[in-house]
């Protein structure tokens, strides 16, 4: 008897892939009555009615809708809610489909069903989605029922500053409606996931946590399948997790919906397409793990590990918690230092930087934290796998801030062998005054002519960097890191000694002084490539210069002549 089973699974491998009992689309006309399952409070399972009204044929590319009337339960007075994506609904016994849809401001219960052979099939499934999924959607419009991103542990100022970008990628971003954001450390039980529960798929827990809720469509070994819709529609993907359970239900004139809370880790979400998600229980997955300190205040989080979700959810967390402790308007500074560290033994990207002003001092500090990790993920390089991130924040009700005012030289004339010095006036608050000096030897040898000094911010100078970088992509890791930790911290003022003749870079680094052969080669290379070696005036040489704890903002540029 094991021979011939084995013999079976051989001869149909299907046997494999699914155990469920479906009811087929083929068979679905108006009138059949059948029953759903979601929950309605804590993580008890309850059935509700559900009668077919007819089939939507095409409403997506090669997807079919079927629209039924709900009832039952508190479906009256709530209608469709929001956290009832994929509750399964059956026919006879056997697994018709996952409510899905439904029609912005409806008064009635009547939602879409997913068919069920368009999720089991999911891995296959077109990367369009079936319908436009907006806040704003009219009422004749049959929309996805919203997955709103639960926050938890975010200021209400977050929610306002990046509730547009969010919009933007197809999410609406919600406060209340988690109440609770760290889940339990241990895996759960399997068999607490079943058709109907409710499942949270948290991209960051902890002290802050962003979440989508939902229910549960199928189970079949390992296997499940949620929502009837995408949630980011992230193709092959890996998001954890957790168990749910509803605290309360909230009707609503505009959209009705459940307040729930995570509970115990179950497992991973590989696959996110238009038709729903589906994932395997007992999965784990790698998340980052994320420290952030404001003076005594400190965040502990862990984020999912994704190239565009994770710089977002950084920014997000760092202006939360400026947001939450320290002035968003007004006179202030802030300091951030910090390390973005990664597996392999590949040296870290340093975070240092101040941030001076009176307005949206969070916003520059947070988005310019998440900006190096954003290169760094997007850079295409698999080692470069980020093992943690670390950021500490300082702050000053003072604006330590350094305008750069003059600049002037020792002598307007110059030799070959000769030093001129530099000397810099920067301007600061209550008429203070900072004067700082540099001395440059002009080469032996020097061609006769202008000699320019340009002074400075860290803005201005790094900007030539990125700009030359565009058009060279790094060949390996270490050049990632290499022109990260090389960028400029913006406490001093920075003295570039160029002059006009043409200079290029390869592989990150500068060229000045080029033979004429060798330059033909490179300003052909820049035509042919579209940029690959970038052509300006020739930096000879650049001195630093510190300003303390206060932001140099500001340049200026002044011409020594080289004489024979």
């Amino acid at each position: 008897m094991p021979f011939l089973r084995a013999l079976a699974i051989l001869v149909c491998p299907g046997l494999l892939f699914s155990q469920i009992s479906t009811f087929p689309l083929s068979q679905v006309k108006r009138g059949l009555i059948g029953n759903g399952k979601t929950v309605f409070e804590g993580d008890r399972v309850d059935d509700f009615c559900v009668e077919v009204l007819g089939v939507i044929e095409n409403l997506g590319p090669k997807q079919s809708i079927i629209l039924a009337r709900l009832s039952g339960g508190p479906l009256e007075k709530t209608g469709v809610m929001q956290g009832m994506s994929g509750s399964p609904v059956y026919i006879g016994g056997k697994l018709l489909g996952a409510v899905a849809m439904t029609f912005a401001f409806s008064k009635d219960p009547i939602a879409g069903i997913r068919p069920i052979q368009e999720m089991l099939d999911l891995e296959k499934a077109p990367g369009g989605g079936a319908a436009v999924r907006t806040a704003s959607a009219q009422q004749s419009r049959m929309v996805d029922i919203a997955t709103p991103l639960n926050f938890g542990g975010f200021t209400r100022g977050t929610m306002d500053q990046f509730g547009a970008q969010l919009r933007g990628l197809g999410l609406e971003p919600v406060q209340g409606n988690t109440g609770g954001g760290n889940p339990e450390p241990v895996f759960g039980d399997p068999k607490l996931v079943r058709p109907g529960t409710m499942i949270s798929v948290q991209l960051m827990s902890g002290d802050m946590s962003v979440s989508a809720e939902g229910t549960v469509t199928a189970v079949d070994g390992d296997r499940i399948y949620a929502f009837g819709h995408r949630f980011l529609e992230a193709g092959s993907t890996a998001l954890p997790f957790a168990r749910a359970e509803v605290l309360a239900l909230l009707p609503n004139v505009s959209a009705s919906f459940k307040i729930s809370a995570s509970r115990e880790w179950m497992g991973a979400i590989t696959q996110d397409r238009s038709v729903g998600i589906a994932g395997s229980l007992g999965r784990r997955v790698r998340t980052i793990p994320l420290t952030i300190a404001v003076g005594s205040h400190q965040y502990r989080m862990r984020m999912v590990d994704d190239r565009v979700l994770s710089p977002l959810l950084l920014q997000m967390a760092v202006f939360s918690a400026l947001d939450a402790t320290e002035r968003t308007m007004g006179q202030a500074s802030l300091s951030v230092a910090g390390l973005v560290e990664f597996e392999g033994g590949l040296p870290p990207v340093r975070l240092d930087n101040q941030y001076s002003g009176d307005f949206n001092l969070p916003l520059q500090a947070s988005l310019n934290t998440a900006l190096p990790l954003s290169y760094t993920m997007q850079a295409g390089f698999d080692q470069l796998r980020v093992k943690g991130i670390r950021v500490e924040i300082g702050a000053s009700d003072r604006r330590k801030q350094w305008q750069i005012d003059q600049v002037a030289s020792s002598d307007r004339e110059v030799h070959p062998g000769d030093t001129v010095e530099i000397v810099t006036v920067l301007n600061g608050e209550n008429g203070a005054e900072l004067a700082r000096k540099a001395q440059y030897q002009v080469p032996v040898g020097a061609v006769p002519g202008p000699l320019y000094f340009t002074v400075s911010d860290a803005s201005s100078s790094n900007l030539g960097d990125y700009q030359q970088w565009i058009g060279s992509s790094p060949r390996t890791p270490e050049q990632v890191v290499d022109f990260l930790n090389g960028l400029r911290p913006n406490n001093k003022a920075y003295v570039r000694v160029w002059r006009q003749d043409p200079s290029y870079q390869a592989n990150g680094q500068d060229l000045p002084g080029l033979p004429a052969s060798a330059a033909l080669i490179f300003a052909r290379q820049q035509t042919a490539s579209g940029g690959a070696a970038l052509g300006r005036g020739s930096k000879i040489a650049e001195i630093a210069l510190d300003a303390g704890d206060g932001v140099v903002t500001g340049s200026k540029t002044i011409q020594v002549d080289i004489r024979e």
